[in-house]
């Protein structure tokens, strides 16, 4: 794929495990954004998870390319994943700006609660430079639910933040996670994949 003037998605995430609410976000900003592409980007080490259990990397980049395989715009990176040290966005940032050219346009989807946050980000000017910020959230969410301080910080940059209204925001890696923990079914939560892989790994069991 040419890099002038597509426009690529970026899935951010921990994917511990990765579920259907995952899948419909980015497809939903496929879609009502035109991407060409989406890029799932499994985090190494988390900054704001150090200090909890998170599966091994391989568990979560094997579960998220299994639930990623049908759709022919969906791709898996290991960038995070094969970098030392924390997973900064705007590392990733970088590493991607750099590998698509400045024509393509780069758009970071994560959730809505990340966005009450983001001012706290490593280099959080910078990042809204290199992309735009997709905010996935549930229907009847608005930005103006914000702090103050924050609303303010995303009304001036306004043109590079957009709201997605995702029904399905409600299923969580968290829920799944115990879910599997208490011997409940996960399933039409995750891929069927991926319910077999959480399986015959038995992750989740304490």
């Amino acid at each position: 794929m040419s890099s002038k003037g597509v426009k690529i998605g970026i899935m951010g995430g921990t994917f511990d495990p990765v579920h259907y609410g995952h899948l419909v976000t980015a497809e939903g900003a496929r879609c009502e954004f035109g991407l060409d592409q989406v890029l799932f980007m499994p985090s190494g080490i988390p900054p704001h998870k150090t200090k909890k259990r998170v599966s091994s990397p391989e568990h979560r980049y094997m579960m998220t390319v299994l639930a990623t395989l049908t759709n022919p715009h969906f791709e898996v990176s290991r960038i995070d994943i094969d970098r030392e040290g924390i997973s900064y966005t705007i590392d990733t940032l970088l590493i991607l700006r750099e590998q698509y050219g400045p024509t393509a346009e780069l758009y970071f989807i994560t959730g809505a609660d990340a966005i009450f946050e983001i001012m706290n980000w490593k280099d959080a000017d910078k990042l809204l430079k290199i992309a735009h910020f997709i905010a996935a959230t549930r229907p009847g969410f608005s930005l103006e639910e914000l702090p103050v301080k924050t609303q303010q910080w995303v009304d001036e940059h306004q043109d590079r933040f957009h709201v997605l209204k995702v029904p399905a925001m409600a299923i969580s890696s968290t829920d799944i996670r115990e879910r599997v923990r208490n011997g409940h079914s996960i399933r039409y939560l995750v891929p069927e994949p991926v319910d077999h892989y959480i399986l015959r790994h038995g992750l989740y069991q304490d």
